[in-house]
């Protein structure tokens, strides 16, 4: 082999390994956040709302990620089901499925909680999309028996599918009155600072290795 050939030869080596770390670099890990209006961030700003605080602190940390907010207030679990089948469009790797807030704050049935939410968990296991999924409570004046039944659907779920859970969504936000808005239902910027870390705690450990 002549000097010629093998310079040409190591400068397409050089810049095959350029063009193959640079992909490699650029690689994303998507994370959709299916939610309602905690997720959305009602009442605040879209960059105040913890998707977006949470890809920033996900980044500053080094992982190299893309948060879509997928958040619309008022949304039950009903709409879990279609609504992740119109993300799964943009081929999302996590998909943090918060939703069932308010099927309890309107008293409707844990049951048919659970069967909405397992169709969007088996849609996207079918997907090969992973699944944190992000358990929720409602105040005890609506009753123990339907709080407990209630509180207890996300980890049942969470054990049949064997899923990552995130054991309550709004710990040490909910019930706090300087965590929230006016309602004491939606949180505040500070608020959702609280509830980015409560993710991150779940949702770190399922992201690729940083290299």
């Amino acid at each position: 082999m002549n000097y010629f050939v093998r310079k040409a030869l190591s400068f397409v080596i050089v810049i095959f390994c350029i063009i193959s770390f640079s992909g490699f670099a650029l690689a994303q890990t998507l994370i959709v956040v299916l939610g309602d209006s905690l997720t959305e961030g009602f009442g605040v700003a879209k960059e105040e709302a913890y998707p977006h605080l949470l890809e920033k602190e996900l980044q500053r940390k080094g992982h190299s990620v893309k948060v879509i907010n997928a958040g619309i207030s008022g949304s039950t679990s009903a709409s879990a089901p279609s609504r992740l089948r119109w993300y799964i469009k943009t081929h999302p790797d996590i998909v943090i499925l918060a939703l069932g807030g308010n099927d309890g704050l309107r008293g409707l049935t844990v049951k048919h909680m659970k069967k909405n939410l397992s169709k969007a968990i088996e849609l996207a296991q079918a997907e090969k999309i992973l699944i944190l999924l992000a358990g929720m409570q409602i105040p005890q004046n609506y009753g123990t028996e339907y709080t407990e039944s209630f509180r207890k659907a996300f980890h049942e779920l969470a054990k049949q599918y064997q899923l990552q859970m995130i054991p309550f969504l709004l710990k040490e936000v909910g019930g706090v009155s300087s965590l929230n808005q006016a309602d004491g239902i939606h949180p505040n910027p500070e608020g959702h600072q609280i509830i980015v870390q409560t993710v991150m705690e779940y949702l770190e450990p399922l992201l690729p290795i940083r290299q």
